[in-house]
């Protein structure tokens, strides 16, 4: 199976975890699925308005330079272990 793959599967059972994950889980899974996706943030941070999209941004962009490839083995390696 290809890390496409993995990761698309990934993505699948990210949506029937047996528990939902705490928010700093989902910030993390959020993150890893952004970077593996799109690559390192663009735009300007949300504003003090938008506190949700500020912590969304803010645990994407800590990701900044990790490859593609590595954001997506990390984010398969992470629902793997929530799933149990």
């Amino acid at each position: 199976m290809t890390l496409q793959e993995q990761f698309d599967q990934a993505f699948a059972d990210s949506k029937k975890l047996p528990e939902r994950p705490d928010n700093m889980t989902l910030l993390r899974i959020y993150a890893l699925y952004k970077q593996a996706t799109e690559g390192d943030t663009q735009g300007e941070r949300p504003g003090f308005s938008d506190m949700v999209g500020r912590f969304k941004w803010d645990a994407w962009d800590a990701l900044r330079g990790t490859s593609q490839e590595d954001a997506m083995q990390k984010y398969v390696d992470l629902i793997d272990e929530l799933k149990g």
